[in-house]
């Protein structure tokens, strides 16, 4: 991949770690998970399998995603990770040592939720050990989510529950003592485009495209402006001690420019925006084709 990411991700700044012995053959491999390891929730078998064997091979094998922790059910981390970066960066996890749990600063998660409930937006807070959301949106949050996950063959409840199961009620905060510590807003629903909440909420705040949500609800994510995967990336890899140049990146989304930047190389799932598809080193197809078995083994990962 070229050394110069896009003007999309150009602001991002991350340290580059140390290379690691010329010897060294492992490599590590970052995965988004919805689009790119799951099909609306729900992981094919033959993603398991591959997995499994690139760690099996010796390779170091993560989950890079915008969900929090919280958000990861059983049937997701099943194949077994060496790792997991989680909120988009936000929370890194290695060989169960938790290296990085960034939370929205007090005042900025206050001014993040007093705008979305002045216009009664629909929305969880995102926090490692739950979600959060307004009862008085709990209806609403649970119809849209059902109806996006029910085009998966198996329904709804394939991949829904992994939402749903971790939603907590979230009383309405006083000030911003009251709020639990979150790293992350998803926004299903809202009455004004995205772009008004983020200049209402101020500074610190940036947004993205919601991956589960279609944008004429003015869906989106909001997080902490100048973090990304790649922050995560770029831990994971340091503690480990493996060079840039041996990581793999694989995403479809809007949240996985920067990390698909970053990576040694950048794999993007077919049909991605064009700003994704400008980045990629090698295409793959879509998970409900099975699409990382050919990318890990054109990789050499699975040998």
């Amino acid at each position: 991949m070229s050394s110069q990411p896009s003007a999309a991700v150009a602001s991002t700044s991350v340290p580059t770690p140390a290379a690691g012995p010329a010897s060294a053959a492992v490599r590590a491999v970052f995965l988004d998970v919805d689009g790119t390891y799951a099909d609306y929730g729900v992981v094919p078998d033959g993603h398991v399998r591959a997995v499994q064997a690139a760690r099996a091979a010796g390779h170091k094998v993560f989950l890079c995603t915008g969900r929090p922790l919280s958000m990861l059910p059983p049937s997701i981390l099943a194949a077994g990770f060496d790792g997991v970066v989680a909120s988009a960066g936000a929370y890194v996890q290695v060989a169960g040592e938790v290296l990085v749990n960034r939370r929205l600063p007090d005042d900025l998660a206050y001014r993040a939720v007093a705008a979305l409930d002045a216009h009664g937006a629909v929305y969880i807070l995102e926090a490692v050990e739950a979600l959060y959301a307004p009862e008085s949106v709990e209806a609403r949050l649970r119809s849209i989510v059902r109806q996006h996950f029910s085009n998966h063959p198996d329904g709804p409840e394939a991949g829904s529950s992994a939402i749903l199961g971790a939603v907590r009620p979230l009383p309405a905060p006083a000030d911003a003592a009251d709020l639990p510590a979150f790293a992350k807003v998803s926004v299903f629903e809202s009455p004004v485009p995205m772009e008004q909440l983020v200049t209402e909420i101020g500074d610190g705040i940036a947004v993205v495209a919601n991956s589960i949500v279609e944008e004429g609800r003015h869906a989106g994510e909001l997080y902490q402006a100048g973090l990304s995967k790649a922050d995560g990336v770029a831990a994971a890899i340091a503690h480990l001690g493996i060079a840039r140049e041996d990581t793999v990146a694989v995403g479809d989304g809007e949240n996985d420019l920067e990390m698909i930047a970053y990576a040694g190389i950048g794999v993007v799932i077919e049909g991605s925006s064009p700003a994704l598809m400008a980045l990629a080193d090698r295409t793959a197809a879509p998970p409900h084709q099975e699409g990382l078995v050919a990318a890990f083994a054109e990789l050499g990962l699975t040998r």
